[in-house]
């Protein structure tokens, strides 16, 4: 017996084939065979095999061999495909909630409208992996190589992308609020109107990255390269850019209020106003373009802690108390 064919032996249980059928009465379609799995296949061969509509739970297939399998509507909860090759696998409309793909290649893989939350690609390998209008609330993407990547109309809210390298991404229409890209590699990636709010892009490389219509409200960008990158109709309010390279970054139609620039050399910049410039925060070490002035921080606070980071948060400062009523112009006299 060949290997996989004792794992589906011993496995008889958890890895029953089971064909349902409809009937009681004639005429009546067989429903579609629905196969579940379970158990372990380490570094097992599975390359090209069709396992659509499988439901897969806690299996363990770490190190397997599973090049251009098809998975399209597949069920992996919970299970493990550390070190395994899944390189031109189709995942199309699978659900991998809770599933561990660390270290394994991913590559030119079909993930479109696919449920990823929580799932962990740590250090794997998704060139140009298709991962469109894929949710993968909360995954962790640490080092992973993203390079190509199409992630269009993807939520990826709380997504973890430190150290990870998307250069090229196409990132267009995400959801991402509070994701964290800190020293990703974001070269050329495409983030045009995706909502980013509260996201961490601190020393991040996003060189030649497009943000335009992009919201960044509350993000912090400090100390990142962002030379030549477009913030064209971005919304940067009570964004942190303290200490980022913006060499030839254009802010053309950008909003800028309460952003924090403190030491930002924007010298370079394209498309700033004056306008812009007093609706945000500057410092003595704030560089503008000729013609510009900086004028300081008016109008907000910035809370800090004590621990080296960037500000948390940005708190708006209270509006001036209402001005008295003005004395009565005339006295009028009540007769009894």
């Amino acid at each position: 017996m060949t290997r996989i064919t004792r794992f589906l032996a011993v496995s008889a249980v958890a890895f029953a084939i089971l064909p349902v059928a409809a009937s009681a009465h004639a005429g009546e379609k067989e429903v579609r065979r629905q196969d579940s799995f379970g158990g372990s296949c380490v570094k097992c061969e599975l390359s090209g095999r069709n396992l659509s509509g499988a439901r897969i739970v806690g299996a363990n297939f770490s190190g397997a061999t599973m090049v251009g399998i098809i998975l399209r509507d597949a069920k992996l909860h919970a299970s493990v495909f550390a070190g395994a090759d899944l390189s031109r696998a189709d995942l199309t409309d699978s659900s991998m909630t809770g599933a561990n793909f660390s270290g394994a290649s991913l590559v030119r893989v079909k993930a479109m409208s696919s449920e990823a939350n929580g799932v962990v690609f740590g250090s794997a390998n998704l060139t140009r992996i298709d991962m469109s209008d894929a949710e993968a609330t909360g995954a962790v993407f640490n080092k992973a190589v993203l390079v190509g990547a199409m992630m269009r109309s993807m939520t990826i809210n709380g997504g973890v992308f430190s150290g990870a390298d998307l250069s090229e991404a196409v990132l267009i229409d995400v959801e991402a609020t509070g994701a964290s890209f800190d020293r990703a590699t974001l070269r050329g990636a495409n983030f045009r109107s995706a909502e980013l709010q509260g996201a961490n892009l601190s020393k991040a490389d996003a060189r030649g990255a497009v943000f335009s219509d992009a919201d960044l409200t509350g993000a912090v960008l400090s100390s990142g390269q962002f030379a030549r990158a477009s913030f064209r109709s971005a919304d940067l309010q009570g964004a942190v850019l303290s200490n980022a390279n913006l060499e030839g970054a254009d802010f053309r139609d950008a909003d800028l209020s309460h952003a924090m620039l403190n030491g930002v050399d924007l010298s370079q910049a394209r498309g700033l106003t004056q306008n812009q410039i007093d609706e945000a925060c500057t410092d003595a070490r704030t560089k503008l373009p000729p013609g510009l002035t900086a004028r300081g921080c008016h109008g907000a606070r910035f809370i800090y802690k004590h621990t080296g980071k960037q500000p948390l948060r940005f708190v708006p400062m209270p509006p001036a108390p209402p001005a008295p009523p003005a004395a009565p112009r005339y006295l009028m006299g009540v007769g009894r």
